[in-house]
């Protein structure tokens, strides 16, 4: 099961690195700075859902109990 993640993952990653190949790779006019606002913005809001998202399972698991000494 692992390993299935593993691969799957890795081809997220060779889709993705394609992807940004081919979008840098394409000739035209330069991005225009609210593009890049957007841009921050979009990845301000990426970060903040994979943090909830770590948050959300690290309370499932209970690595946010305090520790329990003997």
């Amino acid at each position: 099961m692992r390993i299935l993640l593993i691969i799957f993952l890795l081809g997220m990653l060779a889709a993705v690195g394609y992807f940004a190949y081919s979008a840098m790779a394409v000739e035209g006019e330069p991005i225009p700075t609210e593009g890049y606002v957007a841009l921050g913005a979009g990845f301000s809001v990426i970060v903040g859902i994979g943090l909830m998202v770590l948050l959300f399972f690290s309370s499932r698991r209970g690595y946010d109990e305090p520790p329990h000494f003997r």
